[in-house]
């Protein structure tokens, strides 16, 4: 009986073992290492040498105004960019969850954005902003009859960060509508009815019924998005590079010059391990959030 179990646990052990080897391999030991590299100096391009430096890199980049800058912009596309988002995103679900025959046709459109690759979308928005020959400013000059022309969407500083933003939007507001249709669908209709028939009309039963029980699917939704969009990364490269000069840098933009052009790694590390802190502290309040709106408790 007893050399039944421990065989058991000896073949349970092997089959776990590569599962553990390769997380230890692509994530543990990596995470490891970028922590004592944020404690470090490591400037490729002087030498190769690597020596300790201790809460240097962390003070350098709260110093840092390009850094701060970065935290700006990717704030920028956080707050207003998926705000955005939920607010459409609820629309259009609205919007289908009135509609009969014809949703699957309309849904299945409206979700096109969200299959295509960042990458793809990226260089489609690319050639729409061009101000030379993107359909954008032809059809702006269009409408107005030749009296109004674009701005140079992708080096104007003050629109720069919009195109960004406006590409962000466009792909992943299909994502929030999905996920509050599904909230929308889980209403039972006799709620709704009842609502309607005591007098709240239409918006009444939406804020008094629809919403609440909305909130923590866009909760959720929220977290998701908010997360996704702190890493913003591709749109930057794509679109502007991060110009005109540093006007739409995000901090995950930021992070990959320091590491990948500048190549001073323990500076890039704790710039790292400073994203991921806020992410952890953002997704915690979020949880919280979602926990108290179903009643339940968060350790």
């Amino acid at each position: 009986m007893f050399s039944s179990s421990v065989t058991r646990r000896r073949v349970a052990f092997a089959f776990v073992l590569p599962a553990f080897v390769l997380l230890l391999a692509i994530s543990i030991y990596p995470l490891l290492r970028t922590l004592g590299l944020a404690f470090s100096s490591l400037e490729l391009t002087v030498s190769p040498a690597e020596s300790f430096v201790g809460f240097d890199n962390f003070a350098k980049a709260f110093q840092d105004v390009r850094f701060w800058n970065a935290m700006g912009n990717t704030l920028v596309l956080v707050i207003v960019g998926v705000a955005i988002q939920l607010v459409l995103g609820v629309g259009l679900a609205l919007l289908l969850s009135e509609i009969g025959f014809t949703r699957v046709v309309w849904l299945t459109a409206l979700l096109l954005p969200v299959m295509i690759a960042p990458v793809v979308s990226g260089f489609q928005f690319r050639v729409i902003y061009n101000d030379t020959f993107g359909p954008l400013n032809y059809l702006i000059k269009t409408i107005s009859g030749g009296f109004v022309t674009g701005p140079p969407w992708l080096a104007d500083t003050r629109t720069a960060l919009l195109t960004i933003m406006m590409t962000d939007v466009w792909q992943w507001t299909p994502f929030m509508m999905l996920l509050a249709l599904a909230g929308l669908e889980s209403i039972p209709v006799e709620l709704t009815e009842a609502a309607e028939v005591d007098g709240a009309g239409y918006w009444g039963a939406f804020w008094r019924i629809k919403i609440p029980i909305l909130l923590p699917v866009i909760v959720i939704g929220l977290l998701i998005r908010v997360m996704d969009t702190f890493k913003t990364f591709d749109l930057v490269f794509l679109l502007t590079g991060g110009g005109p000069g540093s006007s739409t840098e995000t901090i995950a933009f930021y992070t990959y010059l320091n590491g990948f052009r500048f190549f001073s790694m323990g500076y890039t590390a704790a710039i790292a391990f400073i994203q991921l802190i806020v992410i952890i502290v953002i997704a915690r309040i979020f949880l919280v959030v979602q926990k108290r709106m179903r009643g339940g408790e968060i350790q």
